[in-house]
């Protein structure tokens, strides 16, 4: 929960608006050997091991030992190393936390935590070592947005189902919008989330908050109650995960809607945060919001938080909520202060278009993104402080990377232009997309800021049909930041012809997609 609090100059104690007690949590951090949850007193402390209240952290002493105040509504969290692993529950959420809501939740339309009694005498955590090297990957969701149990069973089908069992992924995250107003569908989630297989780190969207609060401090009742803390962090390899809210309710400019930004006190926790992460690890911030966005995310708060960052040289953001995709690459005009840009990835969603558009032989919607990328998820390759992403769509195989849309049939030495469209789902403004016809001449398309011609088609045909479909209309189309394009040839013979696109990403990596066409 983010909490008005006025932090004491020792850094040991802090004032509570919400909570006039005061407590000690302690504890240790220890080496769960048995894998039962229980500290035993052969399993060791574990020294050096980040702890947090939710704005200061501390760090165990070389018995695996910590003390933290804690106030009437708190969450204790650990930060794990990046050699070891929390344990996760029956549906494979990470157990990293312990709330303590004497009082419980204030009574809101939907319910949040249940009083939790007396803070007990030790709170710990027990971690099990893990064998991950600097290398490893995970699976990265924008968006499930689940509004009904019709959605939730779509997205089970189309995306869980596509991923159930998979092997080689150390970890999932979704960036939030978890479910679409209604904290009750959390539990249906997370059951279906769970069928993957992996553990599953979520981050709280705008979708996923309570409405009916006057303050920002409560809006996160029911998330807590589901999935621990809104703001937290762990390590995995030589990777640091910030997971922030990023959500202002109600908005303090009107007291209606919402706005992005982060308060004083998530700012001060990740100060407190990064005092024990080391310079040359990669710092991957996660949250809903996008911090691209200036309309959308207050600005201040942007520039505290690159301050923050500024001494450590390899960083990551990470966001969903557009339901579109787009890299941006925030330089000094943007208040990043280092010369190498700021890389920050808004991701593609697993609901595409909300749930939009006719549905398939499997009836679920195909729910392409306004701006032409078909619903999918991402995977992070991670080496060292270096990474790459992957997108993939869902129901196409991995390599399928490039929506080509061109006619498919012209006139015989027509002229006037026969336009080809290339988007490429992961692409970015430096990108180099390329065309040729029946193995000729590569030649360079020009990138474009367009609608994406294949999604329009898609809200044409909706429009021009006499049946009735299934399913419902996709919404307005956006401006896709990653489409190029080029005319075909005016001069070639009848047939059947072959148009492909080569696109080089910006990890270095070349992608080719084929079509046909014929000349009649």
């Amino acid at each position: 929960m983010k909490k008005q609090v006025i932090i004491g100059s020792l850094g040991l104690m802090f004032i509570s608006f919400t909570a006039f007690a005061q407590e000690i949590a302690k504890g240790y951090v220890y080496e769960d050997v048995n894998q039962n949850g229980v500290k035993e007193r052969r399993e060791k402390g574990i020294p050096g091991v980040s702890v947090t209240n939710g704005i200061q952290v501390v760090q165990t002493d070389d018995k695996g030992r910590y003390e933290l105040p804690a106030g009437n509504d708190q969450i204790i969290s650990v930060i794990k190393p990046g050699t070891y692993n929390v344990t996760v529950n029956d549906q494979q959420l990470p157990q990293f936390y312990y709330i303590h809501k004497p009082q419980g939740s204030p009574e809101l339309e939907y319910a949040g935590v249940e009083s939790t009694g007396d803070l007990p005498k030790e709170v710990n955590f027990g971690l099990k070592k893990n064998e991950v090297t600097e290398n490893f990957k995970m699976i990265l969701f924008g968006d499930p947005q689940v509004y009904t149990l019709d959605e939730v069973s779509y997205y089970r089908n189309a995306v869980i189902n596509e991923l159930r069992g998979v092997e080689g992924f150390e970890f999932g995250m979704s960036l939030g919008d978890l479910v679409g107003n209604k904290p009750t569908l959390f539990n249906p989630y997370i059951e279906a989330t769970s069928e993957v297989g992996i553990p599953w780190f979520n981050v709280m969207g705008n979708h996923d908050i309570n409405f009916d609060v006057e303050a920002d401090s409560l809006s996160d009742e029911s998330y807590e109650a589901h999935f621990g803390p809104a703001n937290y962090a762990f390590n995995h390899g030589k990777v640091h995960f910030i997971v922030l809210d990023d959500i202002i309710y109600p908005d303090p400019r009107d007291k209606k809607g919402y706005w992005g930004g982060l308060n004083d006190q998530q700012l001060e926790f990740i100060k407190n945060d990064l005092q024990f992460v080391p310079k040359d690890h990669l710092i991957v911030l996660a949250f809903h919001i996008p911090i691209s966005h200036e309309n959308s995310f207050r600005t201040e708060d942007r520039d505290r938080l690159f301050e923050l960052l500024k001494d450590f040289p390899y960083t990551l953001s990470l966001s969903a909520h557009t339901h579109r995709q787009t890299h941006f690459f925030m330089d000094r005009r943007q208040g990043w202060l280092q010369d190498k840009p700021h890389h920050h990835f808004n991701s593609g969603t697993t609901s595409g278009n909300w749930y939009s558009g006719r549905l398939n032989e499997k009836g679920i919607p195909y729910s392409m993104m306004a701006d032409g990328t078909p619903k999918g998820y991402s995977f992070i390759t991670f080496d060292g402080n270096q990474y790459i992403i992957d997108y993939k769509a869902v129901d196409k195989p991995a390599e399928h990377q490039i929506g080509i849309y061109a006619p498919k049939v012209t006139g015989y030495k027509v002229k006037g232009s026969s336009p080809v469209y290339a988007n490429f789902y992961m692409g970015s403004a430096d990108d180099e997309v390329m065309m040729r016809v029946d193995n000729g001449e590569w030649k360079e398309m020009k990138r474009v800021e367009e609608f994406d011609p294949t999604f329009i088609a898609k809200q044409v045909a909706w429009d021009m049909t006499e049946e009735l479909w299934e399913g419902r209309r996709p919404g307005a189309a956006a401006i896709s930041d990653h489409l190029w394009k080029a005319s075909l040839p005016d001069d070639l013979p009848r047939g059947t012809h072959t148009i492909e696109i080569k696109a080089t990403d910006m990890f270095g990596r070349t992608f080719i997609e084929k079509r046909s066409y014929r000349i009649e």
